[in-house]
Formats: C-alpha cells, structure tokens, sequence
C-alpha cells in the first residue's frame, strides 16, 4: 500500500471502553496530565520520607485521584464562567446593533432617574 492509499486514521484518539473521545471532552485532557504529575509527585515524595513501597503506591494513586479531579471542576468551573460571560457579550452585541440610531438608543438618550416619591 502506498502513501497516497492508505487511509487518514489520524482523527481517532485516545477512547477510554465506554467514554467518549479523551481528545474530545474538554478539560479532561489537561486535567489526566495534570493527574499523572500530582500522582508521580505525591507517591515519590511519599517513598522517600517512608520507603514503603505500597503505602506509597496508595498515596500516588490517591495523588492521581484527587489532582485530576480537582484539575477537571476547576478548569470546567472556568470554562462555564466563560461561557457565561460570552453569552454576555453577544447579547450586548445584539442590543447595540439593535439599537444604535433608533430613539430608545441608550448611548445618545441616557434614561434619566426618576425621582422617588416624597415619603
């Protein structure tokens, strides 16, 4: 088979049994890198302090645990405040076009506050 027919299978990725692609789902890889350094570090630093081999591997796989997650909510949290503030933005985008050289047009006709009532 030359180059020109082998087919393009460079799109597949990393597919965890009954996930959807790694490379697909946001945060998740950043957040499986990030797991792997907290695990090497926690397991190794907790080796060297002991030199108990199992107990260390416990501490490195909870390492793992615990970072990964805490890595995935908060770039999640980040990305729907994101989100959020970009749904913000087009919306205010929406209204100016919306608005601007209409009469109610914020910008050259400022609402003026209304007085409160006399007590």
């Amino acid at each position: 088979m030359t180059e020109e027919e082998k087919p393009n299978n460079s799109n597949k990725g990393f597919r965890l049994p009954g996930f959807q692609s790694i490379q697909n789902t946001p945060c998740a890889r950043d957040a499986i890198l990030h797991g792997a350094g907290g695990s090497l570090a926690a397991g190794l630093l907790h080796f060297l302090v002991t030199s108990r081999v199992k107990r260390s591997f416990d501490v490195g796989f909870a390492g793992f645990m615990l970072t990964t997650l805490g890595s995935w909510f908060y770039c999640r949290i980040n990305n729907a405040k994101l989100r959020v503030q970009q749904r913000m933005i087009q919306d205010g985008m929406k209204n100016k076009i919306l608005y601007e050289g209409s009469v109610p047009d914020p910008v050259t006709h400022p609402r003026a506050e209304t007085p409160s009532s006399p007590s």
